[in-house]
């Protein structure tokens, strides 16, 4: 499908018939037609909506180049898409003079038929045409509609989508993450291979476009959004030159409509697998009443594999403060994903979801004890190296029954929140045995006696709060009570670092010299940072 054309009209051999002379706008004839009007008046400009094809004998207009020029620049500015003269005098050479004088330099295709012939016989060709082209338009953009609504219907997959999309233009298509990385491609016979070739780095400097259409950049492909508005999640592109761009660009953007329809169709059908999951692993955390049979029963119908041991993880979100609760549960959900992702690609089949704000479970199946450290390791980095932002992995106390296993994610919960105000964090991931005295800690976060005991211990630092007699005690304590290595660390000088420290000690009400209270406000400093 392509276009009408002023190239096509001068083609037509009515047209042809009438011995036509392209007197100037030879450069625009590329310009569509979208109808055809006869006019024989300057007056009748008006009338015109664009990209009309006009026709005219010229005979209510003065055959003087002034006046001849002003009617055609009439037609131009009024959108005509060009126009048909008919040999209207006797004298050839001088209507030759005459249209060369009133034409030059004018943009406005302008065809001079030297031949008499019947309009009527032009406008009932183009007509034909232009209605069969538009028959055609519409029978395509059904046909189009009906594949992509089967494709919907049916569930199709992303690659099938891409592939059939291909199929219909006859070209190589490609989609993209946002990340500019491929999911899914299909050449058509066309080299996807080497289409690919360079893909990231070549994509990355063509800038994305919210509507269906050219991109701008250092490659010229036609393209196409993915995803919602607001959340969009990569674009469909054909890197190719096309015959029949109209046609190209109603069918990548129905493409692009049903891929964004089939991952928020998935979306729904991942949110009640979640909501099915969690609603498990709570109940399994609760007093329940279920046999080990059913647990493993049901845990398996959610897609848990059967294992030898079952290790309990929990990934803390390490989010900043304030974060809404609607952006809490979409990163919750995001993480879901790529939770399952890495579990796909390692070949197992994990119980996952949601155990309070922030703090999401897995529950890991081994084929044995002896590998648990090796699946940890690569679940633990495939899952960083997928992420976008940082998160932190807490591992409990294994065991191989699911129930036991269950009931020990809050072991794994603990160690995943403690683990962001750990002051390095070179493990992939951590256990309790990990955290030492700062676990021991963090665990007796609701001790009242510990709250208690930390807060006698600084309360010359509480109150009033002194955030800078803070620093430097918990500076004092990380350098073992050394003054020396911590004035070199301070930038300070002696005098003035044993006169801060005097000041402390006033405000403690105790020697900073003895090992015991060292070891004392280390605890309390330490709960205290943990807890508040």
């Amino acid at each position: 499908m392509a276009d009408l054309t002023m190239g096509h009209v001068l083609e037509l051999g009515i047209v042809q018939a009438a011995d036509p002379l392209v007197l100037c706008g030879d450069t625009a004839m590329d310009v569509p037609v979208r109808w055809v009007h006869v006019t024989e008046s300057t007056e009748n400009a008006g009338l015109l909506e664009g990209r009309e094809l006009v026709l005219t004998t010229l005979r209510n207009v003065e055959p003087n180049p002034r006046r001849l020029r002003e009617f055609l620049e009439g037609l131009r500015a009024a959108g005509a898409a060009g126009v048909l003269i008919e040999h209207y005098s006797g004298d050839r050479r001088a209507s030759h003079v005459l249209f060369i004088q009133a034409t030059g330099g004018l943009e406005l295709p302008v065809i001079w038929l030297r031949r008499q012939v019947r309009f009527v016989q032009i406008t009932e060709v183009i007509h034909k045409l232009l209605v069969a082209e538009q028959l055609r338009v519409v029978e395509f953009s059904r046909t189009v509609h009906e594949i992509y609504t089967e494709l919907s219907l049916s569930e199709a997959d992303e690659h099938t989508i891409v592939e059939r999309t291909a199929q219909l233009l006859h070209a190589p298509v490609v989609l993209e993450d946002v990340r500019h990385r491929v999911l899914a491609h299909a050449g058509a016979g066309q080299g996807a291979e080497s289409v690919l070739e360079h893909w990231v780095g070549r994509s990355r400097f063509v800038g994305y476009a919210e509507s269906t259409g050219r991109s701008h950049g250092a490659e010229d492909w036609l393209q196409t959004p993915v995803g919602a508005v607001k959340s969009r999640w990569g674009r469909l592109v054909v890197p190719a030159v096309l015959e029949d761009e109209s046609s190209a660009a109603l069918v990548l953007e129905r493409a692009g409509q049903t891929l964004t329809i089939s991952r928020l169709s998935g979306r729904d059908q991942r949110e009640l697998l979640y909501q099915a999951r969690t609603s498990l692993l709570h109940e399994l955390l609760q007093h329940h009443s279920l046999t080990d049979k059913e647990v493993q029963v049901r845990s398996e119908a959610l897609g848990l594999d059967t294992a030898i041991h079952y290790v309990p993880v929990a990934v803390g979100l390490m989010l900043p403060q304030g974060q809404s609760p609607t952006s809490m549960q979409l990163r919750e959900r995001e993480v879901l994903e790529v939770v399952d992702q890495v579990a796909e690609t390692m070949r197992l089949g994990v119980l996952s979801g949601s155990l309070r704000s922030g703090i999401l479970a897995v529950i890991l199946p081994v084929a044995a004890r002896e590998l648990v450290d090796g699946t940890l390791q690569r679940f633990a980095r495939q899952l960083g190296e997928s992420l976008s932002r940082p998160v932190a992995v807490g591992v409990g106390t294994g065991a191989s029954l699911i129930a036991e296993c269950a009931r020990n994610l809050e072991e794994a919960a603990q160690v995943a929140e403690i683990v962001p105000n750990l002051p390095t964090r070179a493990r992939p991931y951590y256990r309790f045995a990990d955290l030492r005295l700062r676990g021991v800690l963090a665990a007796m976060g609701t001790d009242g006696r510990m709250r208690g005991f930390a807060h006698t211990e600084l309360a010359g630092l509480l109150s009033p709060p002194d955030p800078e007699g803070l620093e430097l005690l918990e500076l004092y304590l990380s350098h073992g009570g050394n003054k020396s290595a911590l004035a070199k660390a301070g930038y300070l000088s002696r005098p003035t670092l044993y006169a801060r420290l005097a000041k402390l000690e006033e405000k403690l009400g105790l020697s900073l010299e003895t090992a015991e209270s060292r070891a004392s406000l280390q605890v309390a400093l330490m709960w205290y940072r943990l807890h508040g």
